[in-house]
């Protein structure tokens, strides 16, 4: 691609690379129109612009072997694009990748990394691999800087990044949480209000809600009597050790603890399990809010089907320090 200044008169056929104002002379009551950045200029442009004192224009030329920014941007999206994403139209060298329904996404962030480097003037962002979409969310932009590309960089960006990025589905139909009291008395139901605004995000049904004392013998008989796909536990005192009430009943009703604890924080509490094919997720005290906490990372995949052992929960410290909650029982600055 050639770019700079020609005279007017050598300009057709060229992008326009700036937006210039020009007369028009078809429409006596607006003596003036701006022709905008990017237009490939016609004869009639060009007389327009001499028509209003206009030399010269700065423009881009494209040689042989170029592809024009929105065929190179709707070239890359469409190889990108994997299932649950689709691709919008192309304009002004972007084009965009959204979610066809409520997800999570996931990237190959190698290869976006690769595409990123061939050339400059071929750029992909996306949001943050695992990212929680609604149906249309934005997932993927895809941006020609320039008005044109290499279309050998074009399709080495394409062949790189095939189906690189893809919006898991939710995959559980319904969900069963387990709330245990300290005492006689019955749990505000705040804590089961938050769970249930999560659960909506994925259409997951949940089911009645179901109280017990906070003893691992009770809990263990309310886990195996849960109807839904998913265990939720919610304790009325924080899970302190593997080994505590709630871990202790997963394991008193056939199950197994896979991980303990985790570097998000808030949500440090939490612990992930099963039961025979069910999965379960020991909730930290934090869930009781709807603010953005640990427990959202670990539900959201298991609700789209990542495998348990590929849940890395041991991983999620960078970036793990999320925002207080204004309930929190110890706020960081005090301690």
């Amino acid at each position: 691609m050639k770019f700079g200044p020609v005279p007017v008169a050598e300009a057709e056929g060229a992008y326009l690379a700036h937006g210039r104002v020009a007369s028009d002379p078809a429409n006596p009551e607006s003596l003036v129109y701006t022709i905008p950045k990017g237009t490939r200029l016609t004869a009639q442009h060009l007389d327009d612009l001499t028509k209003n004192d206009v030399t010269d224009v700065i423009v881009a030329r494209l040689e042989p072997g170029d592809l024009h920014e929105d065929e190179a941007a709707a070239r890359i999206a469409a190889a990108l694009c994997g299932p649950g994403l689709e691709a919008g139209e192309a304009a002004t060298g972007r084009v965009n990748l959204r979610a066809t329904s409520s997800g999570i996404v996931v990237v190959d962030a190698a290869a976006i990394d690769v595409i990123n480097r061939i050339n400059p003037a071929i750029t992909v962002a996306t949001v943050p691999e695992w990212a929680r979409l609604g149906p249309r969310g934005l997932a993927v932009t895809v941006k020609i800087i320039p008005f044109a590309a290499p279309e050998q960089d074009v399709e080495e960006a394409c062949t790189r990044g095939a189906g690189a990025v893809r919006l898991l589905e939710g995959q559980i139909a319904s969900a069963s949480l387990i709330e245990t009291s300290v005492d006689a008395a019955e749990p505000s139901d705040k804590g089961r209000r938050s769970v249930k605004g999560r659960l909506d995000q994925f259409s997951v049904l949940l089911s009645e809600r179901v109280v017990v004392r906070h003893r691992a013998e009770m809990l263990a008989k309310a886990l195996t009597d849960a109807p839904g796909e998913l265990l939720l536990i919610l304790t009325g005192s924080a899970t302190s050790d593997g080994e505590d009430v709630a871990p202790a009943a997963v394991r008193a009703a056939g199950g197994e603890v896979l991980h303990y604890g985790m570097p998000v924080d808030p949500g440090n509490l939490l612990f992930l399990g099963r039961i025979g094919e069910r999965p379960v997720i020991g909730l930290p005290g934090c869930a009781r809010s709807p603010a953005l906490n640990g427990a959202d990372w670990v539900m959201e995949r298991v609700i789209c089907g990542v495998p348990l052992e590929q849940i890395d929960i041991a991983g999620m410290g960078v970036g793990g320090l999320l925002k207080e909650i204004p309930s929190r029982p110890r706020p960081r600055d005090a301690q």
